[in-house]
């Protein structure tokens, strides 16, 4: 799809990284990954004028993520660099029926200085964007400072006529304590205009395990648009309904499934699409996602 110059703005914030990924007979590729920066290239394949917002290395490692992501389409002029610090490393082991555990190396993460690194100029076309998009895993990368700046920067945009996305990706190998992953969930829903929460990570947050209440709880703190990921039960859309993926999978990998669905949602409701086509076209893409290896998988990938 050919990118209109004029068409509205997606910035997505967060955290590149390298992924290695650990496949079932012990083989070990290197890509790249990021919950946010997932959504922004599945966002820049489908023709939408979305940039990602982050901070890197000034190293040559770091150097080649920025070249992978501006050949996917993806506006990297958002892109920060720090002088002493490099973009993390997250490994993914895969086991036979798609599902994957998680490990990490991010202590000496550039995109943790992220806040401290911005400059006024740097603020301001962040506050420009149509459609801003972090997640919880973005606030969990920064110090408090930083996630108090990260909200002030939602409202900016919420100010100024746009609007703001969250997904609350919960890893609780991020947070100091469940607690603080609460705090800062709970103040990043009340800036946000549309809240994609996941139920899993909802009920390991305290809330109770069900869609409908989880959707309540972030109306109530202020998100007026709430669609509930529900694996592969589909989406709770917000008119309170439940839509199903179009067909019954059975994954090959289930990385970055989530990004896609926010993916393919926020890129068809900024289209004017009603929540059920977008959620539509979310599913389509997560669909395509899973049955393909990585969180983003090649663009010309054939089903595994």
């Amino acid at each position: 799809m050919e990118l209109v110059s004029n068409a509205p703005r997606i910035i997505c914030l967060g955290e590149g990284m390298v992924e290695e990924r650990i496949a079932p007979d012990g083989a070990v590729t290197r890509h790249y990954g990021g919950d946010a920066l997932n959504v922004a290239v599945h966002l820049a394949r489908g023709g939408v004028n979305v940039a990602f917002a982050t901070a890197l290395g000034a190293d040559g490692d770091s150097d080649e993520l920025v070249s992978a992501w501006a050949a996917e389409g993806v506006d990297t002029t958002l892109i920060l660099r720090h002088e002493q610090r490099r973009m993390g490393t997250y490994r993914i082991a895969v086991d036979a029926s798609g599902e994957r555990s998680f490990s990490y190396d991010r202590a000496n993460s550039a995109a943790r200085d992220m806040c401290a690194l911005a400059d006024a100029g740097w603020l301001a076309a962040v506050a420009e964007a149509d459609l801003l998009l972090f997640s919880l895993i973005s606030l969990a990368i920064l110090p408090d400072n930083g996630r108090e700046a990260l909200c002030d920067l939602a409202r900016a945009v919420r100010a100024r006529g746009g609007e703001v996305a969250f997904d609350g990706n919960y890893r609780p190998t991020l947070w100091e304590n469940t607690e603080a992953a609460q705090l800062w969930r709970d103040r990043a829903a009340a800036c946000a205009d549309i809240g994609l929460p996941t139920l899993e990570d909802e009920v390991a947050l305290g809330r109770p395990a069900d869609p409908g209440a989880v959707a309540a709880y972030w109306q109530a703190l202020g998100c007026r648009e709430v669609v509930v990921k529900l694996g592969a039960a589909g989406c709770l859309l917000p008119d309170g309904s439940i839509l199903p993926p179009p067909e019954v999978l059975k994954p090959v990998d289930t990385s970055g499934a989530g990004d896609a669905f926010d993916a393919g949602y926020l890129g068809a409701r900024l289209a004017g699409m009603a929540p059920h086509s977008a959620a539509l076209a979310g599913h389509e893409l997560a669909g395509w996602c899973v049955m393909r290896t990585g969180a983003i998988p090649p663009g010309d990938a054939q089903a595994g």
